[in-house]
């Protein structure tokens, strides 16, 4: 016979005074253990805490008497979780205060309040389709892992700290990515992390030390089995690109300055200044180095319309070596040295120049920010002074689908990736090529010295792992590095750090499951769970 080790009501106990919660009080404990669960992520990496925070989520669902409470449960979770995520927006209301810190407010918690509704319609489906038993947690899994695909999706898509990121961390458990996504990983964590908790919650009788090894073994076994195979696939060596040495520009311009015009030549000066020097701060002119690469909008101009700009460049590339820099452009482009036509469409995008300056590929973003790049209903919203908070009036245009590779010479194909499109699982090869390096382009200034930056780097970390591919970053401000096919960063540098990178390339590997399959991987998570639930409803349990 087990021993008894503990009374059943310190669990028991606590299940029941949460489900038993009602009005502002339910809301309050529902808005307080979502917030606690933006712990789980960078910089922070406490993802523990959710084996507290779930299981409540759980709880609240099951102290709802119907769908339509469920559904405020769930949003108010919901709205605490995206708060506390996405703090770090109303920093970019900041740089230029005099024109939209009054709107600061309204983004630090409408943005939350509408992607809370994704989670809070995800609660209410789970209450028509609740259990008695560990089954339910089945049904919440996946309820809200699809919740959580479509959140990634819906008008353009938001996939910003996915429930599954608390599984990449450490760098063991970031392998897991490689055969489930990051959609997949959510799903995943969405069932280990409230699973002991909510299994103890529903014990009959003393609590043994039977009962906690079983319920304990909901999560351990397979976050073992993840950890067990990371450590495997990490024991994997690591080859290069031959005759590649890259060198990464982080300038730290100050956000402030950046789009004023009387910077303009300072910023770009400063440039060319860190792109003459190695990392140790001796002046070497860029000898040895194949690819210069600046990152997001390096240049505060459109610079294939700046004669002088082209010749300086010119001028400092040595023969042999190739400029790749994130750039304003105009579509369709004029000829070098000339005004863009009044009407062109300004592009975000990825330009290559050779030694000569001349352009050899470029790539336009496709995933735009909203109100960042461009704005939904523009034509109504800027009578109201509604506005993008990027440099210069009327939207960006989007770049060509789908996502085309650059041919860059002494690269494997390249695929380009500027900002913010590095968070999109799944969706970041689109053409039948497979690229050998993802080439991210960035500015993190935005975001002051929040959490963004940091959160923003690992989760671009991840498209490496899912992808099999290098991860080439370069930001203005923020972490600019090189990241292997496994995740493992090679060379960084740090927020508010000015400097270089000088690097070699790592070579990508053998496509991974998630990388062949893509979110056929969630498909088959939530049939098992799907098919789990159904026969432990059937069986009661």
């Amino acid at each position: 016979m087990d021993a008894t080790i503990a009374n059943p009501r310190a669990i028991s106990g606590i299940r029941s005074r949460i489900t038993t919660l009602r009005g502002w009080r339910q809301m309050l404990a529902a808005f307080v253990a979502g917030g606690l669960s933006a712990l789980s992520f960078a910089p922070i990496f406490a993802f523990p805490i959710l084996f507290l925070t779930l299981p409540v989520f759980v709880w609240l669902i099951d102290g709802s008497a119907n769908w339509r409470r469920a559904f405020t449960a769930g949003w108010a979770f919901g709205f605490g979780y995206f708060f506390f995520n996405l703090f770090w927006i109303g920093e970019a209301f900041l740089v230029e205060a005099d024109k939209f810190a009054w709107l600061l407010p309204f983004a630090v918690t409408l943005l939350p309040a509408g992607l809370a509704l994704f989670w809070g319609l995800a609660a209410a489906a789970a209450r028509v389709f609740w259990c008695e038993g560990i089954g339910r947690v089945f049904v919440f899994a996946i309820t809200l892992s699809l919740a959580e695909w479509l959140r990634g999706h819906i008008l353009t898509g938001f996939p910003w700290d996915l429930v599954g990121y608390a599984l990449t961390y450490p760098l063991p458990l970031m392998q897991s990515a490689a055969l489930f996504g990051a959609y997949g990983l959510t799903a995943i964590a969405l069932f280990v992390f409230p699973a002991p908790l909510v299994a103890l919650g529903d014990s009959r009788g003393p609590l043994s030390l039977r009962k906690i090894v079983d319920a304990a073994a909901l999560a351990a076994v397979p976050i073992g089995l993840l950890l067990a195979y990371g450590l495997w696939r990490l024991e994997a060596p690591q080859a290069f690109v031959p005759d590649v040495k890259l060198r990464i520009v982080q300038p730290s311009v100050p956000q402030r300055e950046k789009w004023m015009s009387e910077f303009q030549r300072r910023i770009f000066d400063d440039h060319i200044a860190l792109s003459l020097e190695n990392p140790a701060g001796e002046k070497d002119s860029l000898q040895g180095i194949t690819h210069l690469i600046w990152p997001e909008a390096a240049m505060p101009f459109f610079p294939l319309e700046a004669p002088v700009a082209l010749d300086i460049l010119a001028n400092i590339l040595p023969p042999g070596t190739t400029l790749i820099t994130g750039a304003l452009r105009h579509d369709p482009s004029p000829a070098p040295g000339t005004a863009a036509a009044p009407d062109a469409r300004a592009l975000n995008s990825i330009l290559v120049l050779n030694e000569r300056a001349e352009p050899l590929a470029t790539y336009d973003k496709i995933n735009l920010v909203p109100f960042g790049e461009y704005v939904p209903l523009e034509a109504a919203l800027s009578k109201v002074g509604i506005q993008k908070l990027t440099h210069g009036r009327g939207s960006f245009a989007v770049g060509r689908e789908p996502r085309p590779l650059m041919t860059i010479p002494g690269l494997p194909p390249t695929l380009g990736l500027v900002c913010y499109e590095a968070l999109f699982p799944g969706n970041i090869v689109q053409g039948s090529q497979r690229p050998g390096v993802l080439m991210n382009v960035t500015n993190d200034g935005w975001f002051g010295e929040s959490t963004g930056p940091y959160q923003h780097f690992h989760q671009s970390r991840i498209r490496a792992v899912e992808e099999g591919v290098p991860l080439v970053r370069a930001a203005n401000n923020g972490i600019s590095s090189v990241v292997d096919p496994y995740g493992r960063t090679l060379q960084s540098l740090g927020l508010n750090v000015r400097g270089q990178i000088d690097s070699a390339l790592p070579e990508a590997i053998s496509p991974p499951l998630y990388a062949r399959l893509g979110d056929w991987t969630l498909a088959l998570i939530l049939a098992a769970f799907a098919s789990a639930a159904f026969r432990l409803r059937k069986n009661g349990r």
